[in-house]
């Protein structure tokens, strides 16, 4: 529902925007059937949204647990030692691996000082669509953050088609459209355009200022459920000078991984 505050879905849905607010952040326990129903009914969503906000809900609480609700766990997939090293060699190339659910599996130092730092975040936090979604820093470093946020929504819904029944998905789907307008009016929306495996981004970085990269993203072999994304500057070019200073200013650390 475009425009709609959080206030105002909290008045829809019957209850406070500080309660609203917590279960945003994931930090209620306990909320009741009536309440995710009404929630349900404020987002308009359809029956298999509803019944994704009902796990997100159960998993986030494990029966008989006590304390504030934890992030749900998630499996995690090895990279090959070999994909690592090529992530190691791109040394003015940001690049991740990103496994199923867009779990962020593996980076190089120069794309954790491009986007984020993956290795500070919890590792139930290191995805991402989580991060384009729920970081407000991205939405300062992607001068075109919608279109990249759409993208993002679309591999996620790509994800989906092949993994149906995958209820770490669902728990992440769930929490997303119940932190992002915008990811659940394009969850919805049937002609969100499919994900291409390359384009360009426009990025306003803190530290080197605007670049403009190319990204491709590829499957290593042998493994479908990987992709490999690289982001690339044109050859003497401005884009080009600030990967070198954003090199040299990240210190180069090795490669981090899950």
């Amino acid at each position: 529902m475009p425009g709609l505050r959080r206030e105002e879905l909290a008045a829809l849905a019957g209850i406070s925007a500080d309660y609203y607010a917590r279960l945003e952040q994931g930090r209620e326990a306990n909320v009741s059937p009536r309440t995710l129903d009404d929630l349900a009914r404020a987002l308009r969503l359809d029956e298999d949204s509803h019944a994704q906000l009902y796990r997100l809900a159960a998993s986030a609480r494990p029966p008989g647990a006590r304390g504030p609700a934890r992030a749900p766990r998630r499996p995690v997939r090895q990279v090959r030692p070999g994909l690592r090293r090529v992530l190691d060699a791109l040394d003015l190339a940001p690049a991740l691996v990103i496994g199923r659910r867009l779990d962020v599996q593996a980076w190089n130092p120069l794309a954790a000082a491009l986007l984020t730092d993956f290795g500070a975040l919890p590792p139930a936090r290191r995805n991402l669509a989580s991060v384009v979604f729920r970081d407000p820093h991205m939405g300062c470093l992607y001068a075109d953050w919608h279109r990249v946020a759409r993208e993002v929504t679309a591999r996620l819904r790509a994800d989906a088609e092949q993994h149906p029944d995958d209820p770490t998905l669902a728990e992440l789907v769930g929490e997303l459209a119940l932190h992002s307008e915008e990811f659940r009016t394009w969850w919805a929306d049937p002609d969100v355009p499919a994900p291409t495996p390359y384009g360009v981004h426009a990025l306003r970085h803190p530290v080197v200022g605007e670049l403009t990269l190319a990204y491709e993203v590829f499957h290593p072999p042998g493994d479908l459920d990987q992709t490999v994304l690289v982001y690339t500057a044109e050859e003497d070019s401005p884009s080009a000078d600030g990967l070198r200073l954003l090199e040299m200013v990240s210190g180069g650390a090795p490669a981090r991984k899950r």
